[in-house]
């Protein structure tokens, strides 16, 4: 049997469409009811669905009061505050085309989004890094919105253009992946396929605002079936959330691992009687981490794997538990193949490239400005995602590892050429490698390797990046090397770049 997993094409979206109407659609019926608790030691800060609502359109009438057009692009430079789902949601309202970015990303980084999108406008909180643009709407203002008369839903075809999200590709400049209105539409596979979400449910997502993984997961896939959304409050340490999840009563908490790794730290036993099961994305879930969710909660922990481009696609979920090291199995209307360098299904238990079906609602309509690139990535109906994995006889799929040397930092995709480029200008270095090197199991890091006259301060090179590249990019490790793997092309080996690190601590 070949590696392919087709219950045939997901259900169509309906048109005209909206994603904002879509995600707020059962508001009027839920009117008082409780969407978002933002949640602090003391109290809580509470949005009912009615006051969500009316904060969202306001937002988008007033962008248009202050003459942008449907249509135009506009860059969020926003930090993790409710301010940021409020001006996302509010722009697709009004048919503008939103842009959310990560708050560290640093000034640089933000010149060339604003050159590659020609943003007609920033949204702008003015603590948050961001290059120059004659056009900024700040944060006060944008909160001022929120009362002014509720705008028309922009109805349209479901496959235009919503909105854009970056992503690092295997060139080493960040991709701007554009997305149609249906995205949302398509994470309906999920409330079933990983979730198990129902609308009586409290989903605590432990990452920040403005994050695409707590945007999705943790805000408007609960608001689109009337659940309740719970964020901790900025700046909560994560010591603290246990105590969160147990006093707002949470039946479902999602975080990448490492936030569930830090909860079990010294903790055998997790007391949270409400809570029915944990949702991990972001990286692999270490077999030996559910094991240990498992004994401290007695819930399960269940995976999924996506991608900027298509989202969450494959997953466990309690109705369908991963076995052994599985991710889980497609979800319930997706159409996803395991192929071969020729571009054709291998045998099931065979290793291949992870591919998903062209006509899934939720895969991108191609990268910003480079359509090239989509027509690279697809092997007749199927988009390559550029990772490797194998499936079993049953539709459960393991995952085997990337085959672009991407790096992954607490969830982001990060390109070792991006990192490779900043170092390398460093007057000091003659070439420079980077690579994800395990230290220990389930845990990762971004190392830098580099070549030059003399080992170079590690103090000094950490504040040589720190302006260059977001947190997340940042290597935690810098390691010295006479010379770094090459082949006999003379191509950097990335892959042996990790036993470099490791005979260099033996």
């Amino acid at each position: 049997m070949l590696s392919v997993f087709d219950q045939g094409p997901p259900p169509p979206c309906p048109a005209p469409f909206n994603l904002a109407a879509h995600v707020l659609a059962g508001a009027a019926g839920r009117a008082d009811k409780v969407a978002l608790s933002v949640l602090g030691p003391a109290r809580s800060d509470d949005w009912t669905y009615a006051r969500l609502e009316t904060a969202v359109r306001g937002t988008g009438t007033g962008l248009l009061r202050a003459g942008l057009n449907p249509g135009d692009v506009v860059l969020m430079r926003l930090g993790n505050t409710v301010a940021f789902p409020i001006a996302y949601l509010g722009a697709i309202a009004a048919g503008l085309v939103p842009v959310p970015t990560s708050s560290q990303l640093t000034e640089p980084e933000t010149a060339a989004m604003i050159a590659e999108l020609s943003p007609a406008a920033v949204l702008r909180d003015p603590t948050i890094a961001c290059a120059g643009h004659p056009r900024q709407i700040g944060l006060g203002a944008l909160e001022a919105m929120r009362d002014l008369p509720p705008c028309d839903w922009a109805m349209g075809d479901p496959g235009r253009l919503a909105y854009v999200v970056y992503t690092s590709g295997t060139s080493g400049r960040p991709r701007a992946v554009a997305h149609a209105h249906r995205a949302i539409w398509a994470r309906r596979m999920m409330v079933d396929g990983w979730y198990a979400l129902r609308e009586d449910d409290r989903l605590c997502h432990a990452g920040a605002f403005n994050w695409t993984f707590t945007l999705g997961t943790g805000l408007m896939d609960p608001w689109a079936i009337g659940a309740t959304a719970l964020i901790p409050e900025p700046d909560t340490d994560i010591s603290a959330i246990p105590g969160l999840l147990r006093t707002h009563r949470a039946t479902i908490f999602a975080a990448a691992p490492g936030v569930f790794r830090k909860m079990l730290q010294d903790r055998p036993r997790l007391d949270l009687p409400d809570l029915r099961h944990g949702l991990s994305a972001g990286e692999k879930l270490p077999r030996t981490l559910h094991e240990s969710w498992r004994a401290a909660t007695g819930t399960g922990l269940y995976e999924a794997y996506g991608m900027s481009e298509c989202s969450t696609f494959i997953s466990s979920s309690p109705a369908h538990p991963a076995r052994g090291d599985a991710l889980g199995r497609p979800q319930t209307g997706r159409r996803v193949a395991i192929l071969g360098a020729d571009g054709k299904a291998v045998p099931k238990g065979q290793a291949g490239t992870i591919a998903v079906h062209a006509d899934d609602p939720g895969l991108m309509l191609g990268y910003l400005n480079a359509p090239e690139e989509m027509g690279q990535r697809m092997r007749g109906p199927w988009f390559l995602t550029g990772d490797q994995g194998a499936m079993a006889a049953d539709g459960q799929i393991t995952y085997l590892g990337r085959d672009d040397d991407m790096m992954n930092a607490g969830g982001y995709r990060v390109s070792p050429v991006e990192v490779e480029t900043v170092l390398a200008a460093h007057p000091g270095i003659e070439q420079a490698g980077a690579a994800e090197v395990r230290i220990r199991d389930g845990v990762g890091i971004i190392v830098a390797f580099y070549t030059g006259p003399a080992a170079l301060d590690e103090g000094e090179l950490r504040a040589y990046v720190e302006g260059r590249l977001a947190r997340y990019k940042q290597p935690r490790a810098y390691l010295h090397l006479p010379a770094l793997p090459t082949g006999a092309n003379g191509k950097l080996l990335r892959r042996a770049l990790p036993a470099c690190f490791e005979a260099a601590k033996s």
